[in-house]
């Protein structure tokens, strides 16, 4: 009888793994019968935990604080929150000023579009160059002529005043500035104080009166983000922790602490008979090709990997048994490894290990990171599977 061991990703707990299991046991067998399924738990014994019980966290907002720091609830965390959305998408205040105007404007014969000025001073500011805001490093020059030109530009200065039009626009140009240095993974962000200094600056540039910048920060940003979303994030920070550390958690754990899992995967797999097929998802499957890399495990057959970061790991030279450039060691078994464009999380293997993995792509129609989990409840998933189980 074909044994089939799941191994399940980084983040999974009792009782989901047990709903986990069953969903993979019942697609493989409505598509081939007789085959046994054991469920491989490495979550409960080997998984990250917080073992002071969130003794590393700071303190809740409120909870302790030091002289000169905001109260709990500041302003300054809905701030944060409306830059947060400005680094997403530097555009979002601009466009929603410009939803707020009429969808037909009538201008008096002979009238100058409430644009005009902003774009003239936009051309002065490109035409000062970028050491205007060397802070936030290169690009103010391009950023200010894409802006004079930007189709919502006209609607919001049919709305705002000419002073909140300046500190709308200083703040885009400030905020694409710093999205554009976070893409390029700069490792020198300024701190607030120092991106609101450079916002005022372009602001006064671009017509404001000093200190514009301070002038309803983000106020109808907060309307979409909801008010005090990040200072609710903030106050919950042990709930998400605990939440989302069993992920990054295990992760850590694994590549610091891994043999005792592998050995206790070794010692399941010795006592099956074979043929046996390792399916195994994300971290799982990291584990399972670490631990068929360092021990012969004749038994094994194939080995399935779902949304795999082995390949990555490999090639980055922080896989644990395996150093780029050697090869796969004659005992591992044929390798087939799913994958989906969307998964961010997925990786290939073919062209690292010629002959001996097979890439097939699946397509969830999710977007990540929804796609990562999406595997099992994917019916092109045990197609490829049970085509190739021995």
């Amino acid at each position: 009888m074909p044994t089939i061991v799941f191994i399940h990703g980084t983040g999974v707990r009792e009782p989901g793994f047990s709903a986990l299991a069953g969903r993979v046991a019942a697609g493989l067998g409505a598509l081939r019968e007789g085959l046994r399924v054991v469920p491989y738990y490495w979550g409960g014994p080997y998984g990250a935990t917080l073992a002071a019980d969130g003794a590393s966290l700071p303190p809740e907002t409120g909870a302790s604080r030091g002289l000169g720091e905001s109260p709990a609830g500041s302003e300054t965390d809905d701030e944060s929150a409306a830059w947060a959305v400005l680094y997403a998408d530097p555009d979002a205040e601009l466009a929603l000023a410009a939803a707020g105007a009429a969808s037909t404007t009538e201008r008096p014969p002979g009238s100058v579009p409430a644009e005009q000025k902003m774009q003239a001073l936009l051309a002065e500011l490109a035409a000062r160059g970028d050491e205007f805001t060397a802070e936030l490093g290169p690009g103010l020059a391009r950023a200010a002529s894409d802006l004079a030109v930007h189709p919502s530009l006209g609607p919001a200065a049919a709305v705002l005043n000419p002073d909140e039009l300046a500190v709308v626009a200083a703040r885009q140009l400030v905020a694409r500035l710093i999205a554009e240095a976070l893409a390029a993974d700069n490792p020198l962000i300024p701190v607030g104080g120092s991106r609101d200094t450079v916002v005022d600056r372009v602001a006064q540039a671009l017509g404001a009166p000093p200190r514009g910048a301070e002038r309803g920060v983000g106020a109808g940003l907060l309307r979409i983000v909801g008010r005090g979303a990040s200072r609710a994030a903030v106050r919950r920070r042990r709930a998400l922790t605990e939440a989302a550390h069993p992920a990054a958690g295990d992760i850590l754990r694994y590549l610091s602490r891994g043999e005792a899992v592998r050995t206790d995967l070794r010692e399941v797999v010795a006592g099956l008979e074979p043929p046996v097929t390792l399916i195994a998802h994300s971290l799982g499957g990291i584990i399972a090709l670490d631990t068929l890399v360092t021990n012969p495990l004749p038994q094994v057959h194939l080995l399935v990997t779902a949304g795999s970061q082995s390949p990555f790991l490999y090639e980055l030279g922080a896989l644990p048994s395996l150093v780029h450039p050697e090869p796969l060691p004659s005992h591992v078994p044929h390798w087939l490894n799913l994958y989906d464009r969307r998964d961010l999380l997925s990786y290939l293997g073919a062209g690292l290990f010629p002959g001996r993995v097979t890439d097939i792509e699946v397509d969830s129609r999710q977007p990540f990171p929804a796609s990562h989990s999406a595997y099992w409840t994917n019916p092109a998933v045990y197609r490829h599977i049970v085509d190739r189980l021995p």
